[in-house]
């Protein structure tokens, strides 16, 4: 039986994910916060793992790792897919706003990257990246999210390179918006906020229909995998007209926002 790893995978997408994953007869090992949302993901089936663990506690995501390659005769494949959002003006965040969304999105992804590179090696598995569109291009009042994902996305194109000779995959998933948490942003200081939540958002899509796309993705190799058709179209206005995506993003998403 192949093993998933899923950070964040007890809730939203992540958890639409490993719904997924265990239909198609995969054991998945979840990495989430410790609570209530972790220990309901339990429910999912026998085929799952739980394992609490913050993982911007880069000590504590070396031996959650370490428990998972333990347990598990193979890491098939690890979906990188926690993260947090953030919403407002650079003009109006304060610094520590950058590094909360950093810790999480970007050095809580290459924690676990890096404690499970050689499982992963090993059975010539497959690493997911679940980024987002702000990570290819421009967002209006997500400078500090835009920029982990940018920073995500350059981290595992890079590893694609490091990691081919070793017969290990890497797909980049690029979701526009994911309703999973609207109404219940849980916003804190400096505006970051639950992934889903946005009230700004564009033609949300349903987490299970994205984690549909995904997956497919993943099957078909694709290496980067825009995600829905807001998504698909950011892409290539994005890549052939960058300036006509600024125009239509800044108008579309000022206007939700108003």
């Amino acid at each position: 039986m192949k093993t998933a790893v899923i950070t964040g995978g007890a809730g939203g997408l992540g958890r639409a994910l490993a719904t997924r994953l265990l239909g198609d007869g995969w054991h998945v090992a979840i990495l989430d916060l410790p609570g209530g949302e972790l220990n309901a993901a339990g429910e999912l089936g026998v085929e799952v793992s739980l394992y609490p663990c913050d993982l911007t506690d880069e000590h504590a995501v070396r031996r959650t790792c370490a428990k998972v390659v333990t347990a598990r005769p193979s890491i098939d494949l690890v979906i990188y897919n926690a993260g947090i959002t953030q919403i407002g003006l650079f003009a109006e965040m304060e610094m520590e706003t950058h590094r909360k969304v950093f810790a999480v999105n970007y050095f809580g992804a290459i924690h676990v990257a890096a404690g499970l590179l050689q499982a992963v090696r090993d059975c010539r598995g497959a690493h997911l990246a679940v980024s987002s569109v702000a990570g290819f291009a421009p967002l209006h009042r997500r400078s500090a999210y835009s920029a982990s994902k940018h920073a995500l996305e350059g981290f595992f194109r890079t590893l694609a390179s490091e990691e081919r000779s070793h017969g290990v995959a890497v797909h980049i998933a690029a979701p526009s918006f994911v309703a999973t948490n609207l109404g219940n942003p849980d916003q804190r200081p400096g505006g970051i906020a639950r992934p889903g939540s946005a009230a700004d958002g564009i033609d949300n899509m349903d987490a299970d229909e994205a984690a549909r796309i995904i997956l497919a993705g993943v099957r078909r190799g694709r290496t980067m995998i825009p995600v829905g058709r807001v998504a698909l179209l950011a892409w290539w206005v994005n890549r052939l007209a960058p300036g006509l995506y600024v125009r239509l993003m800044e108008r579309r998403i000022a206007d939700n926002a108003d």
